[in-house]
Order: structure tokens, then sequence, then C-alpha cells
């Protein structure tokens, strides 16, 4: 007797190491995809944790612990659909004069949210490698969190309507800014030297390349279809072994498989989420997964 297929409506962005995944060109005989349309990603954040909106879908790992702090119905599996260091990802205008690191505290520094995995990475950063209190940084907000639940500490300011980041950074309005992957403008300029030397050396010494978003299933299909599970780890592999990427699952492969290549990286952004008030205590890494995600493992 065969087994009738499943559909997961299924929220993934638009990345080399998905495309075959998205263009079909991998086939199962046990789950399909109905896929939103999707341009940038971290827009479809709000509605999943809110709204549980998609049976599957990326998250952000900041995002995902917040949302198993607040029961939120949804299982992580090991799967890094992004990651990268996260050293070039905070930057200054030089033309306001010279600005490092270590001059931080006191400053106004722009973030899109508060709660976004790359500023909490980045904060954890600045402190451990400069010693950089957050709390002594005047934080300048775009967004509202993710989770509805969550508020913005009090030292948080929102930026008035219409303002965005990098023309605050051009006009003087911020100090410094957490801008993400690409400068946004070519005036500005990274805040740490030499950011890549840095970011790799962060991957060595601490277990991996950042984690930014991984892949989480509906909990009630998940704990129903256990080989489903299997098979979308399965499909996610494949598909970025497909794209050809290096796939050795250590320290500077950004996308790794499995709970064992990502544990210590897990525990990092546990901790930078912990102590920076974004969950109320430290997970294991071990519960962020149930027993069937638990033993996911690709063959490296």
């Amino acid at each position: 007797m065969s087994i009738e297929k499943i559909t997961l409506r299924t929220m993934l962005g638009n990345y080399p190491n998905l495309a075959a995944l998205k263009k079909k060109q991998l086939t199962s005989d046990r789950v399909d995809f109905d896929f939103v349309d999707v341009k940038v990603a971290n827009q479809f954040f709000k509605a999943l944790v809110r709204d549980a909106k998609f049976d599957l879908s990326e998250l952000a790992i900041v995002t995902f612990l917040q949302a198993k702090a607040y029961g939120k119905p949804y299982v992580l599996l090991p799967a890094v659909v992004v990651g990268r260091g996260q050293h070039h990802t905070i930057a200054y205008n030089p033309e306001r004069g010279h600005l490092s690191p270590a001059d931080l505290e006191g400053k106004r520094v722009g973030v899109r949210a508060y709660t976004v995995t790359t500023g909490v990475w980045v904060r954890g950063i600045l402190r451990e490698q400069y010693g950089i209190d957050e709390k002594k940084v005047h934080w300048v907000t775009f967004e509202d969190p993710h989770l509805a639940e969550f508020h913005d500490p009090d030292l948080i300011e929102r930026a008035a309507p219409g303002k965005t980041l990098p023309q605050m950074l051009l006009d003087g309005e911020l100090d410094a800014g957490i801008v993400g992957d690409q400068l946004p403008d070519p005036r500005l300029k990274h805040l740490i030297p030499n950011p890549e030397a840095e970011a790799k050396q962060w991957a060595l010494s601490h277990g991996g390349v950042p984690i930014n978003h991984l892949v989480v299933m509906r909990q009630e299909i998940a704990r129903a279809h256990p080989d489903v599970v299997r098979e979308v780890f399965r499909l996610l592999h494949d598909s970025k072994l497909a794209a050809k990427l290096p796939d050795t699952g250590t320290a500077l492969d950004p996308l790794r498989f499995g709970v064992e290549p990502n544990r210590r990286a897990l525990d990092v952004i546990i901790d930078f989420s912990f102590r920076q008030g974004m969950i109320p205590r430290r997970f294991s890494v071990d519960e962020l997964f149930d027993e069937t995600t638990r033993g996911l493992t690709a063959l490296y």
C-alpha cells in the first residue's frame, strides 16, 4: 500500500544551498513543498512565531530560542541554511571621525531590532573581544521584536518614523550601526578591522561559523510523521550538495548539518541570548531538539 504524500506549506529564502529544492530538482516519495513567494525571509518570521503560518520554515536562531521560551508549536531541525561570520556586519561613517570597537560605550548604535540574531552575535563578540558592556551602549532600533510576548529593555530607543539606519549613520545621528551582510553605502566602513580574518579565527576558536538561520517544522507534523522529518533533512542536505558548496561539517563550513557539528556554536548563542536578556534561562543544546531531530546526522 502506497503512503500518501504530505504537502508542507513552506517558507525558505532564495539561497544557492536551497536552489535545487526550491526549483523542484530533488524528488521525494514522502513530501511535497508548497513554497510561499519570498524576497526577504526575515520579513516572514513574525507570521511564523505569532500566527504559526507555515508547516516548515527557516527561522533565526535567537527568534527560535525565544519561540521555545514562549511555547510556540515548532521543533528545530539541526540544518543551518544561513550562517556567516559576524565581524563585518557593524559599520561606522569615517567622515564623522575615526571609531574603534573599544570606543562604543556611551555611543549611539543602530540595529534593525534589538532581538535580531546578528545583533545578539555582534554584542556578544564585542563584549568577549573588546570588553564592551552592551548596557552602556545607547541602542537605537527600527522594528519590533518578532515575538509579541517579548518587550525591548527600557534602555532601547526607537528611531523616529521615516528614519533609516544608513542615513542616520551618514548624518551623524548614529555613531555606528549593525547593517548586515553588505555595507549599504560606500562611504561607510567596517568598525572591526580585518573582519574576515577575525571571523575566521572566531569560528576556529568557538566551534564554528556563527549560525543565523536553521529550519523548523510544525510540532504536530513532526511528532506524527518522523519519517517526514528525516526526509526533509535529507532533501535540505542534498540541496546543499547540489550547489557544490563545501560540505565538511567542520568549523569553517557555515552550513553544518547535525547536532554535533553545531553544538559549540549553539552553546555560544544560547549563552549570548541569556546574558542579553533574550531568554529567561539557558537552554541546553539537546533540549532544543526532540527525539527525532536530535538524531539527524549528515554523512561528512
